[in-house]
């Protein structure tokens, strides 16, 4: 190289390292890669940021549980899992089927890669009210592995107005008979009891607190969910469906645990099938 262009190139290659800086709308810290893999169960802090967050959180915010992670589906296209693991992401439910005749295109790709990570991962259905609860367990078994270490199976129940095919409303006695034929068949198939997953309007409409034996996951993404549910239990709470997470494509649902990080530990111990 002639020794005339070596302090332009120099000049150059300061003013492209000037122009780097913090990814997405909101910062966040540089992203973590681990040196090597990250034992199953060891809590990594999240390195997360919020395309749309909260301005005060009424109560104890998201960021003071120390055990974050996410939920996914087809939407996510690709994800780097070791980089997310890293980053914060200590578990994640997948979606795997819905109704009685859907599978998600990504649930395969996620499990193998959630799992080769590291990161505690389940599955959930997403539930159809135009079939059997039971036809739609058995779907669920036929698509979902019993793997050793798995969280426990998730029932996701919404109403569905945006469906194409079924967006009907049946009542309060019916649906609680429905998610708890739902828990007693994925309860014998997997050895432990389904996560009942809701919003603020199906598990008031439905008085889903009366569920017989349901360990909940609630979504509440403006208020804390003891403001918003009325003090009711939880175990996991999806706090924003915006986060910016590194090694996943664009915004994810992000979640916390309940408890603390030998809870968590603890939790995982019960839990397991």
């Amino acid at each position: 190289m002639p020794a005339m262009m070596r302090p332009l190139i120099l000049s150059l290659c300061l003013v492209l390292a000037a122009c780097g800086g913090p990814r997405g709308p909101a910062a966040h810290a540089p992203d973590a890669r681990p040196a090597a893999a990250i034992p199953a169960g060891q809590v990594t802090a999240p390195n997360f940021a919020d395309a749309d967050p909260v301005d005060g959180w009424n109560g104890r915010p998201p960021q003071a549980y120390p055990v974050h992670g996410l939920d996914v589906s087809k939407f996510q296209r690709s994800i780097d899992w070791e980089l997310a693991r890293a980053n914060g992401v200590n578990f994640v439910f997948i979606k795997a089927t819905e109704g009685g005749d859907r599978v998600d295109e990504m649930f395969k790709d996620h499990w193998r890669g959630a799992g080769r990570a590291g990161v505690a991962r389940g599955a959930y259905h997403f539930f159809y009210h135009c079939r059997p609860a039971i036809e739609q367990a058995r779907w669920f078994f036929r698509h979902v592995p019993r793997t050793p270490g798995m969280l426990p199976p998730v029932l996701d129940m919404e109403w569905t107005p945006f469906s194409p095919t079924c967006t009907i409303r049946r009542t309060p006695e019916e649906i609680r008979r429905d998610a708890e034929i739902f828990i007693r068949a994925v309860t014998q198939h997997y050895g432990q009891r389904p996560i009942l997953y809701t919003s603020i309007d199906f598990f008031e409409d439905n008085q889903m607190w009366k569920v017989q034996g349901a360990e909940f996951w609630l979504r509440a993404v403006a208020k804390h969910p003891k403001d918003l549910y009325d003090g009711h239990p939880w175990t996991f709470w999806q706090y924003t469906s915006t986060g910016l997470v590194p090694g996943v494509g664009g915004k994810v649902d992000v979640n916390v645990f309940a408890g603390s990080a030998e809870g968590w530990a603890g939790w995982l111990a019960a839990r397991a099938p």
